[in-house]
C-alpha cells in the first residue's frame, strides 16, 4: 500500500487553510446562493441540495463514508432507469441551470459544509461513489490507497489536470495524479506550493467556464 506521511506542520496547515476557505467561501459565495437556490427550483421539480454517499478517507482500521452535498445539477429522477451511472458529455439528464453550475462549479459551493465538518478537504483526491469502488479496487492496482490519510476534495491535481471520469481508463490516469499529490504532503513547502498552483488551476476552470 503507497502511504501518505504527511509531517503535523502540513496537516495543521491544511486544516487551517481548509476552515478559513470554507469560511471565506461560504460569506462570499451567501448573496448567490438564494438566487441559485430560485433558479434550480423554477426550472425542474425536487430538493434544491443533492445528497450521496461518498467514500472519504482510507485509514489503518477503517474506510470513512460521509454523505457529500451539492447544488442539485441533473433531474430528480436522474438514475431511476439506468442505476448508478458516470455522468457523459452533454448528457442529458443535466438541467440548463445544472449545465452552467457544473462549468463555474458552483454547484460544489456546499461542499465547504463538509469541509467544516473534517469530512472533506478544499484539496484531495476525488470522492468516489461505494457503488463503483469495488469495480475500480479491482480494476486499478493501488486505488483504494489513493486516499489513505487523506480526504478527498472539493478540486485537487486529478481534477484540474483531467476532468470528470466517464471511463474506467479515466480513472486510471487520475489515480497516478493522486498519487503524485500524495508524495507532496510529505513536505510542508511541497504541500504549499502543490496547494497554491492546484487553487489557481481552479480559478482559472471557474472563470472560464470549463468545468463539466
Amino acid at each position: 500500500m503507497i502511504e501518505t506521511h504527511m509531517d503535523r506542520a502540513t496537516r495543521i496547515g491544511k486544516r487551517s487553510i481548509d476552515i478559513a476557505a470554507a469560511v471565506v467561501g461560504l460569506t462570499l459565495t451567501a448573496p448567490l446562493l438564494p438566487l441559485i437556490a430560485l433558479a434550480i427550483k423554477v426550472e425542474s421539480p425536487g430538493p434544491i441540495l443533492f445528497r450521496q454517499v461518498r467514500v472519504g478517507r482510507m485509514l489503518e482500521d477503517r474506510t470513512e463514508l460521509f454523505q457529500m452535498i451539492k447544488f442539485r445539477s441533473m433531474r430528480q429522477d436522474a438514475e431511476s432507469a439506468s442505476g448508478a451511472v458516470w455522468a457523459s458529455k452533454r448528457d442529458p439528464r443535466i438541467t440548463r441551470v445544472g449545465n452552467f453550475m457544473r462549468k463555474t462549479r458552483l454547484d460544489e459551493i456546499p461542499q465547504f459544509i463538509n469541509v467544516l465538518r473534517g469530512e472533506m478537504s478544499l484539496i484531495g483526491p476525488r470522492p468516489e461513489r461505494p457503488e463503483f469502488y469495488s469495480r475500480l479496487e479491482a480494476a486499478i492496482p493501488h486505488y483504494s490507497s489513493r486516499t489513505f490519510g487523506l480526504k478527498p476534495g472539493i478540486t485537487g491535481l486529478a481534477q484540474v489536470s483531467q476532468g470528470y471520469d466517464e471511463t474506467i481508463e479515466d480513472v486510471r490516469s487520475k489515480v497516478m495524479f493522486d498519487h503524485a499529490y500524495a508524495v507532496q504532503t510529505f513536505r510542508f513547502s511541497d504541500w504549499l506550493r502543490s496547494d497554491l498552483r492546484i487553487v489557481g488551476q481552479t480559478l482559472s476552470v471557474m472563470a472560464l467556464g470549463r468545468g463539466r
